[in-house]
């Protein structure tokens, strides 16, 4: 691991020290969390991206899928 810097906000630091205080871990174990909940939500921001260009290019057909509808279970 490396030690790294960081100038947060009052408000923020406050708020992490509450919050790491009741789960009982540290400010670095909920910082690195929350860092790997961020990249996550960049990746899957740029997947949805993706996919909503690719559709912009190549927008579905009418009647493309609706070879499904008859299987498609709704429920009650």
């Amino acid at each position: 691991m490396k030690t790294v810097q960081m100038t947060i906000d009052e408000n923020l630091i406050k708020s992490v020290d509450k919050i790491v205080k009741e789960t009982g871990t540290t400010r670095s174990a909920f910082t690195r969390d929350a860092l790997r909940q961020a990249l996550k939500n960049y990746r899957i921001k740029l997947l949805e991206e993706k996919h909503r260009r690719g559709y912009q290019r190549s927008p579905v057909r009418p009647g493309e899928f609706s070879v499904w509808e008859d299987e498609q279970e709704w429920g009650d």
